[in-house]
């Protein structure tokens, strides 16, 4: 069954120049190893780069249907937390009467104006809060898109696999079946034995059912990217890598979304709890009003003005409970935050160190694919001589495919390291 493999390599050279050469536009900073384009077919409404696949995939996210609506919450908190008094103005009317009794003519009307009051400290802590709820809403969102960039790149780049083992599958059918006609012509000529055409027919029946194992890993690799995406896989738009990172893309970890949103988080459990020591009890409250009064129906009314305070003093349970669950909260952040660091720079460093690892394979594959083309158009050509027999040709072939695919997939998993390497940067696409 070698043969099911050996016939790529006859038109290799074109079909790994249309899958994985780099494209014309692609950009500038990115190495020559590591710019495959895996060339496929599709809708012309579908993204044509991953780039373009991330912005119409966001759009989609409930986070950023929800992100403007939010900002919108968040400022009326800030602004809440500007005004002078921590509730909105209450009017007091009361009214006193000795109608249903004697009916003397008591009569006494009261209006006044309750203010709640700010606890020292409490409105700057407040405003503190709003602040750092703001920044946290923006930081998750910061952390949402590279999340999504993530979940679209580990589609990306096996989808990109799935097309080339696809179109490499119907090349290699294409050429077992030019090699079984070549073979029975040799065969009826006398100069081949039944058995090579027997050979060369079961290696056509395996090359067309590797097709449709490709085809299905295609559809099902599709399917899993529209999934994620929520649009169809673009069928003729180059797979573009993305660029290597440069040397200097290693932001500090309170840059990176991760390590941002957890800083934030902690920074709202902070001020959390600082408000709830500032807040007490409750709010203070002052009552302005007036007071007109009656004795009976032959005096004359009296006007008195009436100032009020309301002090409430302690600490309830329910502040005693808020605080000390913004202060557990801040702890169990703290110790993320140094665990997150600590992660996040053992996954950068391990994958720059794959990038030059993949590297290194590519120009390997790429060294022995070359060698395994030229010794198989040296048999080739013995072949058509007589001078080597068909057992020979196909397992040169074999190997030279064999060659061939690994070259392919080394690009294609040195592209992918790329991708991680700048996930874990935080760079989108």
């Amino acid at each position: 069954m070698q043969l099911s493999r050996f016939a790529l390599l006859a038109c290799a050279p074109a079909v790994l120049g249309l899958l994985l050469a780099p494209p014309a536009g692609a950009q500038a900073q990115a190495p020559a190893a590591a710019a495959p384009a895996v060339a496929a077919a599709a809708p012309p409404t579908a993204s044509t780069s991953l780039k373009d696949a991330f912005d119409a995939a966001w759009q989609q996210q409930p986070e950023a249907r929800a992100l403007a609506q939010r900002r919108v919450a968040a400022q009326a908190t800030q602004r809440a937390a500007d005004t002078w008094t921590p509730a909105p103005m209450a009017l007091e009317l009361a009214h006193t009467s000795d109608r249903l009794n004697s009916n003397e003519g008591q009569r006494e009307w009261e209006a006044g104006i309750a203010i709640a009051l700010w606890r020292p400290g409490e409105r700057s802590s407040s405003r503190a809060l709003a602040e750092a709820q703001a920044q946290a809403l923006e930081r998750r969102a910061d952390l949402a898109r590279l999340q999504l960039a993530g979940r679209l790149r580990e589609a990306w780049w096996p989808l990109a696999q799935a097309r080339l083992n696809h179109q490499l599958a119907d090349q290699q059918l294409q050429l077992a079946e030019q090699l079984a006609a070549d073979v029975e012509r040799r065969m009826q000529a006398g100069e081949l034995a039944r058995s090579d055409l027997l050979q060369a027919q079961g290696s056509v029946a395996a090359a067309r059912a590797t097709q449709a194992e490709a085809a299905q890993a295609q559809v099902e690799a599709a399917q899993r990217w529209q999934a994620v995406a929520g649009q169809p896989a673009a069928a003729d738009a180059a797979l573009q890598p993305e660029a290597e990172p440069a040397a200097e893309a290693a932001a500090a970890f309170d840059s990176h979304p991760r390590g941002a949103e957890l800083a934030q988080r902690l920074a709202v459990a902070q001020a959390s709890a600082a408000l709830t020591q500032r807040q007490g009890a409750g709010n203070p409250e002052i009552t302005l009003g007036t007071t007109r009064e009656r004795g009976s129906f032959g005096e004359r009314g009296r006007y008195a003005l009436n100032i009020g305070l309301r002090l409430p003093f302690g600490q309830s349970a329910r502040q005693e409970a808020q605080w000390a669950s913004a202060q557990a909260e801040a702890l169990e952040l703290e110790a993320q935050l140094e665990q997150a660091r600590l992660g996040l720079a053992t996954e950068q460093h391990s994958l720059k160190a794959r990038v030059a690892a993949m590297r290194v394979r590519l120009a390997a594959a790429r060294q022995r694919a070359h060698l395994a083309e030229q010794t198989r158009e040296l048999i080739d050509r013995s072949f058509r001589l007589g001078e080597s027999d068909l057992p020979t040709r196909l397992r040169t072939h074999h190997e030279a495919v064999e060659a061939a695919r690994q070259q392919a997939a080394a690009r294609l998993e040195l592209a992918s390291a790329i991708s991680q390497w700048r996930q874990s940067l935080g760079l989108l696409p």
